[in-house]
């Protein structure tokens, strides 16, 4: 299996990248590695007896930084990273992509570089949330700010299979994120989303959720736009990284509460563990012609070798077939 590595995109690019690719590649013998960026300072990071059979580089000049716009970007640099890593999985020269470069510009270059799944309008980010009743999906989670009623229900679908096959949720239930559990409670988009989930037998669909049911309701996969979406999974992000920090001030504070960290270290560093994003790897942008794994920014090699793991799972799966077959299920008199 080819993983093709976007080497520049990041915060720690591309030291951490890298090395997250070599750790991939040493934990698991079926993946390959193409590794694209300048090589000169890919080269800087690698050892000098690397396995070139099954690491290689795919040299080009350009990057996206996070700073700049997207769609004006990707037109005006031709040669940037994120760009010729997304052709060469056009190009089937690799099975899936990873990057934790620019988000909206690996957006853009999977839209207009892979295109769409047939049936889908948007293609929305899932990111894995680590509830206190098991791994549970958000979408979207970002990629979509504004969206229709067509597109919650086509979330839902895309959300239901990866569940299913990735995750390994037997029937997934769908719950829509609303700002009440009845079925006329929140705006205008999530009233018209309800009747099309609710009337769509091809989901298991529970009603609205409130948002604090993220963490400990019954719903598989939760569904909203990206705007609301995203504002949730960084409430998230925040909250779990300020209750570290306040448990580590607390503990500090006298030498009894020093003596109990010690006895609380084990399940602490299980909490941090089950809270961390690194543990997930990256986020897939369902829906696009082709497996391309979002990474967070801020990505160190430890979630860039889960995020090639999440990548290699998508490719074993099928996961790109399966969400054509379930989002046509019934069209064009199949």
């Amino acid at each position: 299996m080819r993983i093709v590595v976007d080497a520049m995109g990041g915060d720690h690019a591309p030291g951490e990248v890298i090395q997250g690719a070599l750790d991939a590649c040493r934990d698991d013998q079926n993946i390959n590695i193409i590794l694209v960026g300048q090589e000169k300072e890919i080269i800087k990071h690698l050892p000098v007896d690397y396995d070139r059979e099954r690491i290689s580089i795919h040299h080009c000049e350009e990057i996206i930084g996070m700073e700049e716009h997207p769609a004006t970007t990707y037109r005006r640099k031709k040669d940037a990273s994120i760009t010729v890593a997304t052709r060469l999985l056009k190009e089937k020269m690799g099975d899936a992509l990873v990057s934790a470069g620019s988000t909206g510009a690996q957006m853009v270059a999977a839209l207009f570089g892979l295109g769409r799944i047939k049936g889908i309008d948007r293609p929305a980010i899932v990111t894995v949330i680590p509830s206190l009743k098991g791994p549970k999906l958000l979408l979207d989670a970002g990629a979509n700010a504004d969206c229709k009623p067509e597109n919650i229900l086509q979330f839902a679908k895309m959300g239901s299979v990866y569940a299913e096959k990735v995750i390994n949720i037997i029937k997934p239930s769908i719950g829509l994120i609303s700002n009440g559990t009845e079925p006329n409670k929140g705006n205008d988009l999530t009233i018209k989303a309800y009747e099309l989930l609710k009337n769509d037998a091809n989901i298991n669909f529970l009603g609205n959720v409130e948002g604090r049911e993220l963490l400990t309701g019954e719903a598989d996969v939760f569904v909203c736009d990206g705007f609301v979406g995203n504002i949730m999974l960084k409430v998230l992000e925040g909250t779990a990284g300020g209750m570290i920090s306040l448990l580590k001030e607390e503990l500090k504070k006298n030498m009894r509460s020093k003596l109990g960290a010690i006895l609380l270290a084990p399940a602490l560093r299980k909490i941090k563990s089950r809270l961390d994003y690194s543990e997930y790897g990256g986020a897939p942008l369902l829906g696009v012609d082709g497996i391309s794994i979002i990474c967070h920014g801020s990505s160190k090699a430890y979630a860039i070798k889960n995020a090639i793991y999440v990548a290699s799972a998508c490719v074993n799966k099928g996961v790109v077939k399966f969400l054509g077959d379930s989002i046509n299920k019934g069209k064009d008199g199949e």
